[in-house]
This record gives structure tokens, C-alpha cells and sequence, in this order.
């Protein structure tokens, strides 16, 4: 279901985002139809790959390194 949160779209504006969505949804359809599955993220955005960094000791600077991986 599509709810228009804001604006009053036209007729036209509503049957264009609709053609967009169902567009995307039969090519996500047929990309896992043909045994692609879904798509594998790159390395790089991969949440696991900072924990395999080795962290340091607590020191004095520790609260200013705590997000950044080293």
C-alpha cells in the first residue's frame, strides 16, 4: 500500500511512482528467480570487519577512540 504522506499528487505524478516501484520490484523478482539471490554487500561496509580489528588498552585518550576502528 501507498500512502501520500505530504502533497496532493496528480493521477499522473501517483501512476509514474507506482510504474517505479513495481519496476523495481520485478527486477529484485527476477534477479532472485534466476539464482542471483540478493546482492552481496561490498568489504568495505561490512559491520564485522572493524571487530577483527585489534583494539588498544584503555588509556587516557581511550573515550575519543572508542568509535573510530584503528
Amino acid at each position: 500500500m501507498i500512502k501520500v504522506v505530504r502533497g496532493n499528487p496528480t493521477p499522473e505524478e501517483l501512476a509514474a511512482a507506482l510504474a517505479v516501484v513495481q519496476a523495481r520490484a520485478a527486477a529484485t523478482a527476477a534477479a532472485s528467480a534466476e539464482g542471483g539471490g540478493p546482492a552481496v554487500p561490498e568489504g568495505w561496509s561490512d559491520p564485522s570487519r572493524i571487530a577483527r580489528a585489534v583494539r588498544h588498552r584503555p588509556g587516557p585518550r581511550a573515550w575519543a577512540r572508542s568509535y573510530w576502528p584503528v
